[in-house]
């Protein structure tokens, strides 16, 4: 297939495409997918300004114009979705079918927010002073910077610019280098949906560019999703100068499995969640706690079952799981299984680079049993196709387990006994909790977001957005 060449997208414009970075197919990493700019400081202040200049109109204009907007792009997504999501398969290394159900989670998180943008989200209330009225108001925040992974390059890109643009803020997106042209195809769909020049504005290259982002003063608010470290730097950036953050930063989260659970199920709910996407979704069920009246037949099936996955390029029919997305994800996956077994876990499944027809970043799923909960496989986040699996005495010893470390994402648990099942909700230390069910997978309209070192400021998505998307002011009136 052709490679793409893509360039920065200010003020309505496309510019800057030099060439001088590249994004490449992790199941065949000869084929170049896009070539694009390394963007810096100019581009940055360039698109800001773009971003200020525009945001006042966008703002003012009647929400139905930005409802409109989005519901066309939404629109766009949906009739688009095969092309966008086998690109998405090309550049980041999801199976088609997951390329595709992702375009369309942002096409429905589009036509979402093209609703949330009609609706008026504030109050009248009675003022403790006789003859006067109070009325609160949601206002925009101004420009908004957004810094999005890899992982999910179109749902995370979506489901943080259709809030900000909904209620009348203007964006700079920094996507992750890796998938510059999923990017830039979004961006393609707003721009081709009516979007106004400068109230979205896409700038590419490496980390100097989101770190621009952060230190500029006329960008009101970030909301980044990345890792722990470099979110960190964020915060720290952006609380300096007293802008608004919203932070992201992955997961180590358990599955808890009880003596109780229907065996099958169990296993295919920790495969789901451990495995597919190829395991880097930041609510990866990565670690499973496994009650011991039945923890050696559950590591025997889950690694029966991770041995019977199909692993291949991520476009080829009947692929289940896709390869690493980068030679660096890949090569951390592997350094995490010798972590794990040399520390004492014991290889039940997996842990071997694959050579296929093409060449490309495959491993087999992987199975690390035997695992202590303080070792690092059970506290570091991989964000790959490998899980642990650790053993309980019982209940309160597993959740004693799943509440360790330094992560509080998502956790789930598998068991029929419905007084247990009430505790873990009550007493798991995670901001979101699954029943019976994957910890990976989540809707669109309800908020999002953890606790401890997973998640810091208000949730995302769903109704919960407009807390950081606005910001209230209070109106007093008199006679």
């Amino acid at each position: 297939m052709d490679t793409q060449i893509l360039g920065h997208y200010i003020g309505g414009e496309w510019t800057g495409a030099d060439g001088a970075l590249e994004s490449r197919n992790p199941s065949d990493t000869d084929e170049v997918v896009a070539r694009f700019p390394d963007g810096g400081e100019a581009e940055v202040a360039h698109a800001v300004a773009a971003a200020k200049d525009a945001q006042p109109g966008w703002a003012n204009a009647s929400p139905e114009v930005r409802s409109d907007v989005l519901r066309k792009a939404g629109e766009a997504l949906f009739a688009r979705s095969g092309e966008i999501g086998e690109l998405l398969a090309r550049e980041e290394g999801k199976t088609r079918a997951e390329g595709v159900g992702e375009t369309l989670r942002a096409a429905r998180i589009l036509l979402y927010f093209a609703g949330e943008a009609l609706r008026r989200h504030g109050q009248t209330l009675e003022s403790t002073r006789p003859g006067l009225d109070v009325a609160t108001y949601r206002e925009a925040l101004g420009v908004v910077g957004l810094i999005t992974p890899w992982n999910f390059p179109i749902a995370i890109p979506a489901w943080k610019a259709a809030p900000a643009l909904a209620f009348g803020n203007t964006v700079v997106l920094k996507p992750a280098n890796i998938t510059s042209a999923v990017a830039a195809a979004l961006t393609q769909v707003l721009h081709d949906a009516g979007m106004p020049p400068g109230v979205f504005n896409l700038v590419l290259g490496r980390g100097r560019v989101g770190q621009a982002i952060v230190d500029h003063k006329d960008v009101a608010a970030i909301s980044f999703t990345g890792s722990q470290g470099v979110g960190s730097q964020v915060a720290n950036s952006a609380v300096a100068r007293q802008a608004r953050v919203q932070l992201e930063m992955g997961g180590k989260n358990p599955l808890v499995v009880l003596a109780d659970a229907d065996l099958d199920k169990a296993v295919a709910i920790a495969a789901d969640g451990g495995f597919f996407q190829t395991g880097q979704r930041c609510t990866a069920s990565s670690r499973v706690i496994v009650e011991d009246a039945i923890h050696d037949k559950f590591v025997a099936a889950l690694a029966e079952r991770a041995k019977g996955l199909k692993v291949g390029p991520a476009l080829a029919e009947g692929t289940q799981v896709g390869p690493a997305s980068s030679e660096s994800q890949f090569e951390q996956n592997m350094s995490y299984v010798g972590i794990a077994t040399g520390e004492g876990g014991r290889l039940a499944a997996g842990g071997d680079k694959l050579s296929l027809d093409t060449p490309g970043y495959f491993m087999q799923p992987t199975v690390i049993a035997d695992t202590d909960p303080s070792m690092r496989i059970n506290c570091e986040e991989v964000f790959g196709p490998v899980v642990s699996t650790v053993r309980a005495k019982d209940y309160a010893e597993a959740l004693k387990f799943a509440n360790r470390g330094e992560f509080g994402l998502s956790a789930g648990i598998v068991s029929n006994n419905a007084k247990l099942i009430r505790d873990f909700r009550k007493n798991v230390r995670a901001g979101m909790v699954m029943v019976n069910l994957p910890t990976a997978g989540v809707d669109y309209h309800v908020p999002f977001g953890g606790t401890r070192g997973s998640s810091y400021g208000p949730r995302e998505q769903g109704f919960a957005a407009v807390e950081f998307y606005t910001q209230i002011k209070t109106v007093y009136t008199g006679d």
